[in-house]
């Protein structure tokens, strides 16, 4: 009989994730600002001498969500800082290859966004409205990253991700850092809304 393929992660905080079965006792915002500041987006096929982040992406979804909905209470600018973080653990994939996986890959997607959810005091499924509108923060932010550090013209940029309005990126721009200061400002940041709640 063959052994069943193993399904957890140690983390660096020592906790062990089942990803087939996570529990919010397991998740910790070390882990998640450790392993988002170090998980490149777009395949890391960016400019620059640092591959820009899924912490960072994050960071600034938070500031787009907050300039969209600046009404919005603490605890869905909380959900829009975490909007990728299931992806400390899974990595970031581009649409294109999330397509190409398939349904399994939203499933263990949404099993781990809801455990982050529960550990930090947010429901499991945010709002649809809130869900539009922290989608609509990371087309913005796509857009920004697209034009900027992924190669992208303006003219395709608008066809993938949609033109924002300029008054939503003014003085807005996509930073490169050292994944230890991104950490550091993900978690900052974390800290500073939980203390809102």
């Amino acid at each position: 009989m063959a052994k069943p393929a193993r399904a957890w992660q140690r983390m660096l905080s020592g906790r062990r994730l089942d990803l087939l079965d996570p529990t919010p006792l397991d998740v910790e915002i070390e882990d998640i600002a450790h392993g988002l500041a170090f998980v490149a987006r777009w395949n890391g096929q960016t400019r620059g001498d640092y591959a820009y982040s899924v912490a960072e992406h994050s960071l600034l979804v938070e500031v787009l969500f907050g300039r969209i909905y600046p009404e919005a209470p603490v605890r869905w600018r909380l959900a829009a800082l975490l909007h990728d973080a299931p992806e400390y653990v899974i990595g970031d994939m581009i649409s294109p290859v999330k397509a190409a996986v398939g349904p399994s890959y939203g499933a263990l997607d949404a099993r781990l966004a809801a455990a982050i959810h529960i550990r930090f005091g947010l429901p499991v499924e945010v709002p649809k409205t809130v869900k539009r509108l922290i989608k609509r923060a990371d087309r913005i932010s796509a857009w920004l990253e697209a034009t900027q550090i992924a190669g992208f013209t303006e003219a395709e940029s608008d066809r993938f991700f949609g033109r924002p309005t300029p008054d939503l990126i003014e003085g807005l721009g996509v930073h490169l850092r050292p994944p230890v200061e991104v950490r550091a400002d993900f978690r900052r940041r974390h800290a500073e809304l939980l203390a809102l709640l």
